[in-house]
């Protein structure tokens, strides 16, 4: 089966840093709408899609984080550039000359300064760029920034989603593309039974630590939880096998462990045994850093969860732009619906 490439192209390009959700979630209300489901948001943000399942003695989480990494102003300077603050992780180096969006009273577009390479010491172009070096210009002066833009406006990359061979190319795939897994999950799922209760949760603030999934598992306490969301790619040249992670076209991610949590090894076990016999790619993802919505889930429910995760695999992750694999983003469907399809087919006692 093909992907919807005109959804996925809308989840990643509609804007939503960390803390500033809000389009990305009347986006997904507005997809989900006429779907079996009970939608509601907590106070922090988190949307959550109750399906009902046969039996309520159980209950299954699913968390996809709507949030993208960006910027927030932090002081608008006599000639009317702006400083900026991180709000998640970046690789500085790729920000050069790249256009953003300010999302003040109105959008507008500015690109990232920094110090042309002509006027650079020697010394100063053999260290890497750092963020304090960079600033937005909006091409404009403060006056009229200051009627736009104040202190605390968020800024968003600004980057198309692009077909490129096999693959779509965009800012925001982490963690648009694994939203996109999640709403077509509950789509395909319309009007069939499944066995538990099951909260399809989009989730905010997980690239400033995973805030929303802490909440979300607090109240709903599930007993199962799968944590939907990227995964590294370092399948380029130069890469060693071992520092690889994931290859782009070889499967869904299996998540063994990252840097937050250790699956549980029932779940991962279940997650092998269903790709196997449903022909489903599939492939181990180990991260050695970096966290993800697992840990919160696991963690934070009453008695904890049987934990596991579905990764899509992504190159250039944390950069401008992003790059996932069609056939993967499918498999990461075909897999998390397999697995809320037969949780109540399988031992889950410890042995």
């Amino acid at each position: 089966m093909s992907i919807n490439v005109n959804l996925l192209k809308a989840c990643c390009e509609v804007p939503g840093i960390s803390g500033f959700e809000q389009k990305v979630r009347e986006l997904i209300t507005k997809e989900l709408s006429g779907c079996d489901l009970s939608l509601y948001t907590d106070h922090m943000g988190n949307l959550v899609a109750l399906k009902k399942g046969k039996s309520s003695t159980k209950k299954v989480m699913a968390a996809a984080h709507m949030d993208e990494i960006g910027f927030i102003v932090k002081q608008i300077d006599d000639n009317g550039f702006l400083k900026i603050h991180t709000v998640g992780g970046f690789d500085p180096k790729t920000l050069t000359a790249q256009r953003v969006v300010v999302h003040g009273s109105k959008d507008l577009i500015g690109v990232m300064g920094s110090k042309p390479i002509h006027i650079m010491s020697p010394e100063e172009r053999t260290k890497p760029a750092q963020i304090h070096d960079y600033f937005v210009d909006l091409g404009l002066p403060k006056s009229e920034v200051e009627k736009v833009v104040e202190i605390g406006t968020p800024i968003t990359r600004l980057s198309e989603l692009l077909e490129l061979g096999e693959c779509v190319n965009c800012k925001s795939i982490d963690n648009r593309v694994a939203v996109f897994v999640l709403i077509e999950t509950l789509k395909e799922l319309n009007g069939k039974e499944i066995p538990f209760d099951f909260y399809g949760v989009f989730t905010v603030q997980e690239e400033v630590g995973t805030r929303g999934a802490h909440t979300a598992a607090h109240h709903i306490s599930p007993d199962f939880s799968f944590c939907i969301d990227t995964t590294i790619a370092f399948d380029t040249p130069g890469a060693k096998p071992e520092e690889m992670v994931t290859k782009l076209g070889a499967g869904v991610g299996i998540k063994i462990m990252d840097g937050g949590s250790i699956c549980d090894y029932r779940m991962v076990r279940f997650m092998k045994d269903l790709a196997k016999q449903h022909n489903v790619k599939w492939q181990a993802e180990i991260l050695p850093a970096g966290g993800t919505d697992t840990a919160g889930m696991q963690r934070m429910a009453t008695n904890g969860t049987i934990a596991g995760a579905v990764s899509i695999p992504t190159r250039h992750i944390h950069s401008h732009i992003e790059m996932a694999n069609k056939a993967d983003i499918r498999a990461n469907i075909d897999l998390l619906k397999l697995c809320l399809e037969n949780l109540d087919n399988y031992d889950w006692s410890f042995k």
